[in-house]
């Protein structure tokens, strides 16, 4: 079941072992809201009193001092708990397809803080070449308060109801896009993804085993030129 923040529907659920890999004060109170006999949480989570599992860190349950991916953070939380060691698989998420007949390319060129922005004029342009190099026709996703006024020339999804915006990623061709949660949704649904990177940290956030290309320019993502970009789409499209 997937159930609505509240404290009165946790409670109600009864549930025996309530598990919080956010941390946040909100994640916390619901975690106690539970009223569960086993309340598990990472050891370095604020309000540590509200759990009696503590989770150490992952590097070392999984036994590697590196920098850990956050499908690894997550799953050796797992791990911790009892769950066999295992290859961790990728997301994965179901959608009807899209009816779309002709192949195509998903491009979100937003992002939900500064720094994580590639600019819209270049994405426009990559989105035109790929257009022209591969006859995949961009389709630019975004929420209701993003400016598409560069891309009015693409199809654009607007705001557009969360079960639509999966089903377009689910039978895309390619997805193109700042690090952000549609670029997730996108390795989930298993298809080729390029994702640019500005102040997150690819090896925390790269796309988790899915066909994939991540560009981190050194001086930002002002100083990422289009040409590179579409290096990367020939490279990831050539490999598979």
């Amino acid at each position: 079941r997937i159930l609505s923040p509240s404290r009165r529907e946790v409670l109600d659920f009864r549930a025996g072992l309530t598990i919080n890999l956010h941390g946040g004060s909100r994640s916390a109170m619901l975690t106690l809201a539970s009223m569960a006999r086993f309340r598990a949480g990472f050891g370095h989570f604020p309000l540590r009193w509200i759990y009696n599992i503590s989770i150490p860190r992952a590097q070392q349950i999984l036994g590697e001092e590196r920098v850990v991916h956050t499908a690894e953070h997550a799953a050796s939380a797992m791990f911790y708990l009892g769950v066999s060691r295992a290859e961790i698989p990728r997301a994965r998420l179901f959608a009807p397809p899209s009816p779309a007949q002709t192949p195509y390319a998903v491009i979100h060129p937003f992002a939900s803080a500064a720094g994580k922005f590639w600019p819209a004029d270049r994405f426009a342009a990559a989105a035109r070449a790929i257009e022209r190099n591969r006859g995949f026709r961009p389709i630019v996703i975004g929420g209701p308060g993003d400016d598409f006024t560069a891309f009015r020339e693409f199809q654009c999804l607007e705001g557009s109801p969360l079960g639509r915006v999966k089903s377009v990623l689910s039978g895309a061709s390619l997805f193109l896009g700042n690090d952000s949660g549609p670029a997730h949704m996108a390795a989930a649904f298993g298809i080729p993804v390029i994702v640019l990177y500005g102040t997150s940290d690819p090896v925390i956030w790269a796309p988790w085993r899915t066909p994939n290309e991540t560009l981190k320019p050194a001086g930002g993502l002002d100083a990422l030129p289009v040409e590179e970009v579409l290096f990367a789409v020939e490279r990831l499209l050539d490999r598979i």
